[in-house]
């Protein structure tokens, strides 16, 4: 594993913006704290076996009571992890493709240029409409009071807004005070 793929620290600043997700800033704090700690666990960690537990947990006198029975399976154990990194490899290699893949192609399905790609807004209020449909159309009896007034509240306030026009007037430009 290179180098930089092992460095905590880097990792840690490009996704310390998603620690903001799940941890208050306080936590984020201390946990900022513990990099040099973590990154000392990351570089110490046991990935293998020691030559220690290889020889009196894996290859124990009274399961492999001959030289022949450890060698055997030594040979069993080198195997086991030599294709066990094979199919890491492989796996590592099929996801870049997938992930390539998925970068390339899944926008593009929904592309058909007939929509603003520039302003996420430009469409919110049309698509809105018939998602709330949607769900005014699975309203029963069962449904709550609070559910059905949130659902009609929207319905009738996107309504208006777009009748209106109230969308599509031009936004006026803040200047910003120098």
């Amino acid at each position: 594993m290179s180098k930089e793929k092992r460095n905590i620290a880097t990792k840690l600043e490009t996704e310390s913006k998603y620690l903001t997700n799940i941890l208050d800033q306080d936590d984020v704090k201390d946990f900022k704290k513990l990099i040099p700690e973590l990154q000392d666990t990351w570089h110490k960690k046991q990935m293998f076996r020691t030559e220690t537990e290889m020889r009196f947990s894996v290859l124990s006198d009274n399961k492999y009571p001959t030289k022949a029975a450890k060698y055997w399976q030594s040979v069993r154990e080198q195997n086991t992890h030599f294709e066990n990194l094979v199919h890491l490899s492989f796996d590592a290699r099929k996801n870049e493709v997938e992930i390539k893949k998925l970068q390339r192609d899944i926008k593009k399905e929904f592309d058909d240029n007939q929509f603003n790609k520039q302003d996420v807004n430009d469409h919110q209020a049309e698509s809105y409409k018939l998602q709330l449909q949607h769900r005014a159309n699975t309203i029963t009896a069962g449904t709550s009071q609070a559910e059905v007034f949130n659902i009609v509240g929207q319905v009738d306030t996107l309504n208006r807004v777009m009748a209106s026009g109230e969308l599509n007037k031009p936004k006026e430009k803040k200047q910003l005070k120098k």
